[in-house]
């Protein structure tokens, strides 16, 4: 019995044994397949910040008379029937933010410019232009009227959805029900000068013209409203012009019936193909987003190729320069003109400038003029001629002092070498 029993603890000792070497085996291969899995080429995935067309930064505001009395409780009431489940079509992009966009009563929009550009790039972008947008709910407050498009951008209920009530932590109700979609709406609010005035809910729709169209329309017309005129007409001509965007050539021209991924060099590009032979076959280039080259081929002609930019500075989104700005140069002065700044100045006087008195062309009464200095003659003469040494000074003497010469007769000078002389 000892016998079987060692060997059965033999056995239980080479079976762990074995399936620790199997267990320690895994291990290190585990290790090695995550070590050459972390040393392989990973794929990051870059979102780049969406573009706004260039003409969208300009603002034109609007100019319709409104009146003076303030909007009464039957008013209020009509404008909010009338107002609420309109549909219009976006004027320019639409922001996905709580704070939204307002737009003053014949007046500019808020933010604009640059603050409009980063806030569509934080928040997203709500409605495209041309997309149809549902006024969900209006609201009138004092001197403004909100407006809800889309279900708005916030949830309906910002706290209660977080709140939750039962008696067992597992099992509990939410207060409110929330289907958990994130909201997709925008918000636009449309303040005037003073309080609400009596208006109409034509009035109204004619204020939001910069912001929504309303009317009947297709979706292509109301896109095209959006754009100038030059780039509407070639949209509604369907012509391709080099510089759309893809979604400038799916209205021009629809969908392609033939999509090709090519490239060329290191330039990866999109060929969308439109009409079949022998009718004219267009081939349209994509890179990104924008057009770079149309190619239009017919049967029996040479092939018809535009790779220059057609549209302009229509993608510029560079806010246009004012024309009254005025540059202040460094310290309000023209730092060039060295000659002013360098200039010896006038000593100071009572008179002002270019005033004269009676007095500056009297000869009894001569005024001070610059000191000249007299030319000396013989030895004297030279470049130091007009000029006065200065003299070592000299202890007080008894002796007589020598007499000046006269001006008649020049005298030399004599340079004192040592000591002056008694």
């Amino acid at each position: 019995m000892k016998g079987f029993a060692t060997q059965g603890t033999e056995k239980r000792r080479l079976l762990r044994v074995a399936a620790g070497g199997l267990l320690h085996f895994s291990a290190v291969a585990a290790a090695i397949l995550l070590l050459q899995s972390s040393t392989a080429t990973a794929q990051v995935l870059i979102v780049s910040p969406e573009k706004i067309d260039g003409h969208y930064l300009d603002f034109h505001p609007t100019n319709i008379p409104l009146p003076s009395e303030p909007l009464s409780a039957r008013g209020k009431q009509e404008l909010i029937r009338f107002l609420t489940a309109e549909q219009g079509f976006a004027m320019r992009p639409l922001p996905l933010a709580s704070k939204g966009l307002t737009l003053h009563a014949n007046g500019d929009m808020q933010p604009t410019g640059s603050d409009y550009v980063n806030e569509i790039n934080e928040h997203g972008t709500s409605a495209k232009p041309g997309d149809r947008c549902v006024i969900s709910d209006v609201k009138i407050k004092d001197d403004r009227i909100i407006f809800e498009l889309n279900g708005g951008p916030d949830h309906k209920h910002k706290w209660l959805r977080h709140i939750s009530i039962g008696t067992d932590p597992n099992y509990t109700t939410p207060v409110v029900q929330d289907k958990g979609e994130a909201p997709v709406g925008s918000r636009l609010t449309l303040v005037f000068p003073h309080a609400v005035p009596e208006v109409s809910g034509k009035q109204v729709e004619a204020l939001l013209a910069p912001l929504l169209g309303f009317g009947l329309k297709s979706p292509v017309v109301a896109y095209t409203d959006t754009l100038p005129p030059a780039l509407k007409q070639a949209i509604l001509d369907h012509h391709v012009l080099v510089g759309m965007s893809t979604e400038m050539v799916i209205y021009a021209v629809g969908e392609p019936q033939q999509k090709i991924r090519e490239r060329e060099g290191q330039m990866p590009f999109e060929e969308w193909i439109y009409g079949e032979s022998p009718k004219p076959v267009q081939f349209v280039r994509i890179n990104g987003n924008r057009v770079i080259r149309v190619e239009v081929a017919e049967v029996g002609k040479s092939p018809v190729v535009r790779a220059d930019n057609e549209m302009g500075d229509y993608w510029n989104t560079a806010a246009p320069t004012p024309t009254n700005v005025h540059t202040v140069k460094l310290g309000d002065r023209d730092p060039g003109d060295d000659a002013k700044q360098t200039a010896q100045k006038a000593p100071p006087s009572l008179r002002l400038p270019g005033e004269t008195l009676p007095t500056d062309n009297d000869k009894d009464h001569p005024t001070m003029q610059p000191v000249q200095f007299p030319t000396g003659s013989g030895s004297g003469s030279g470049s130091n001629s007009g000029q006065a040494k200065p003299q070592p000074s000299s202890p007080p003497s008894t002796a007589p002092q020598q007499q000046a010469p006269t001006m008649g007769t020049p005298q030399p000078y004599v340079a004192a070498a040592g000591s002056p002389q008694r």
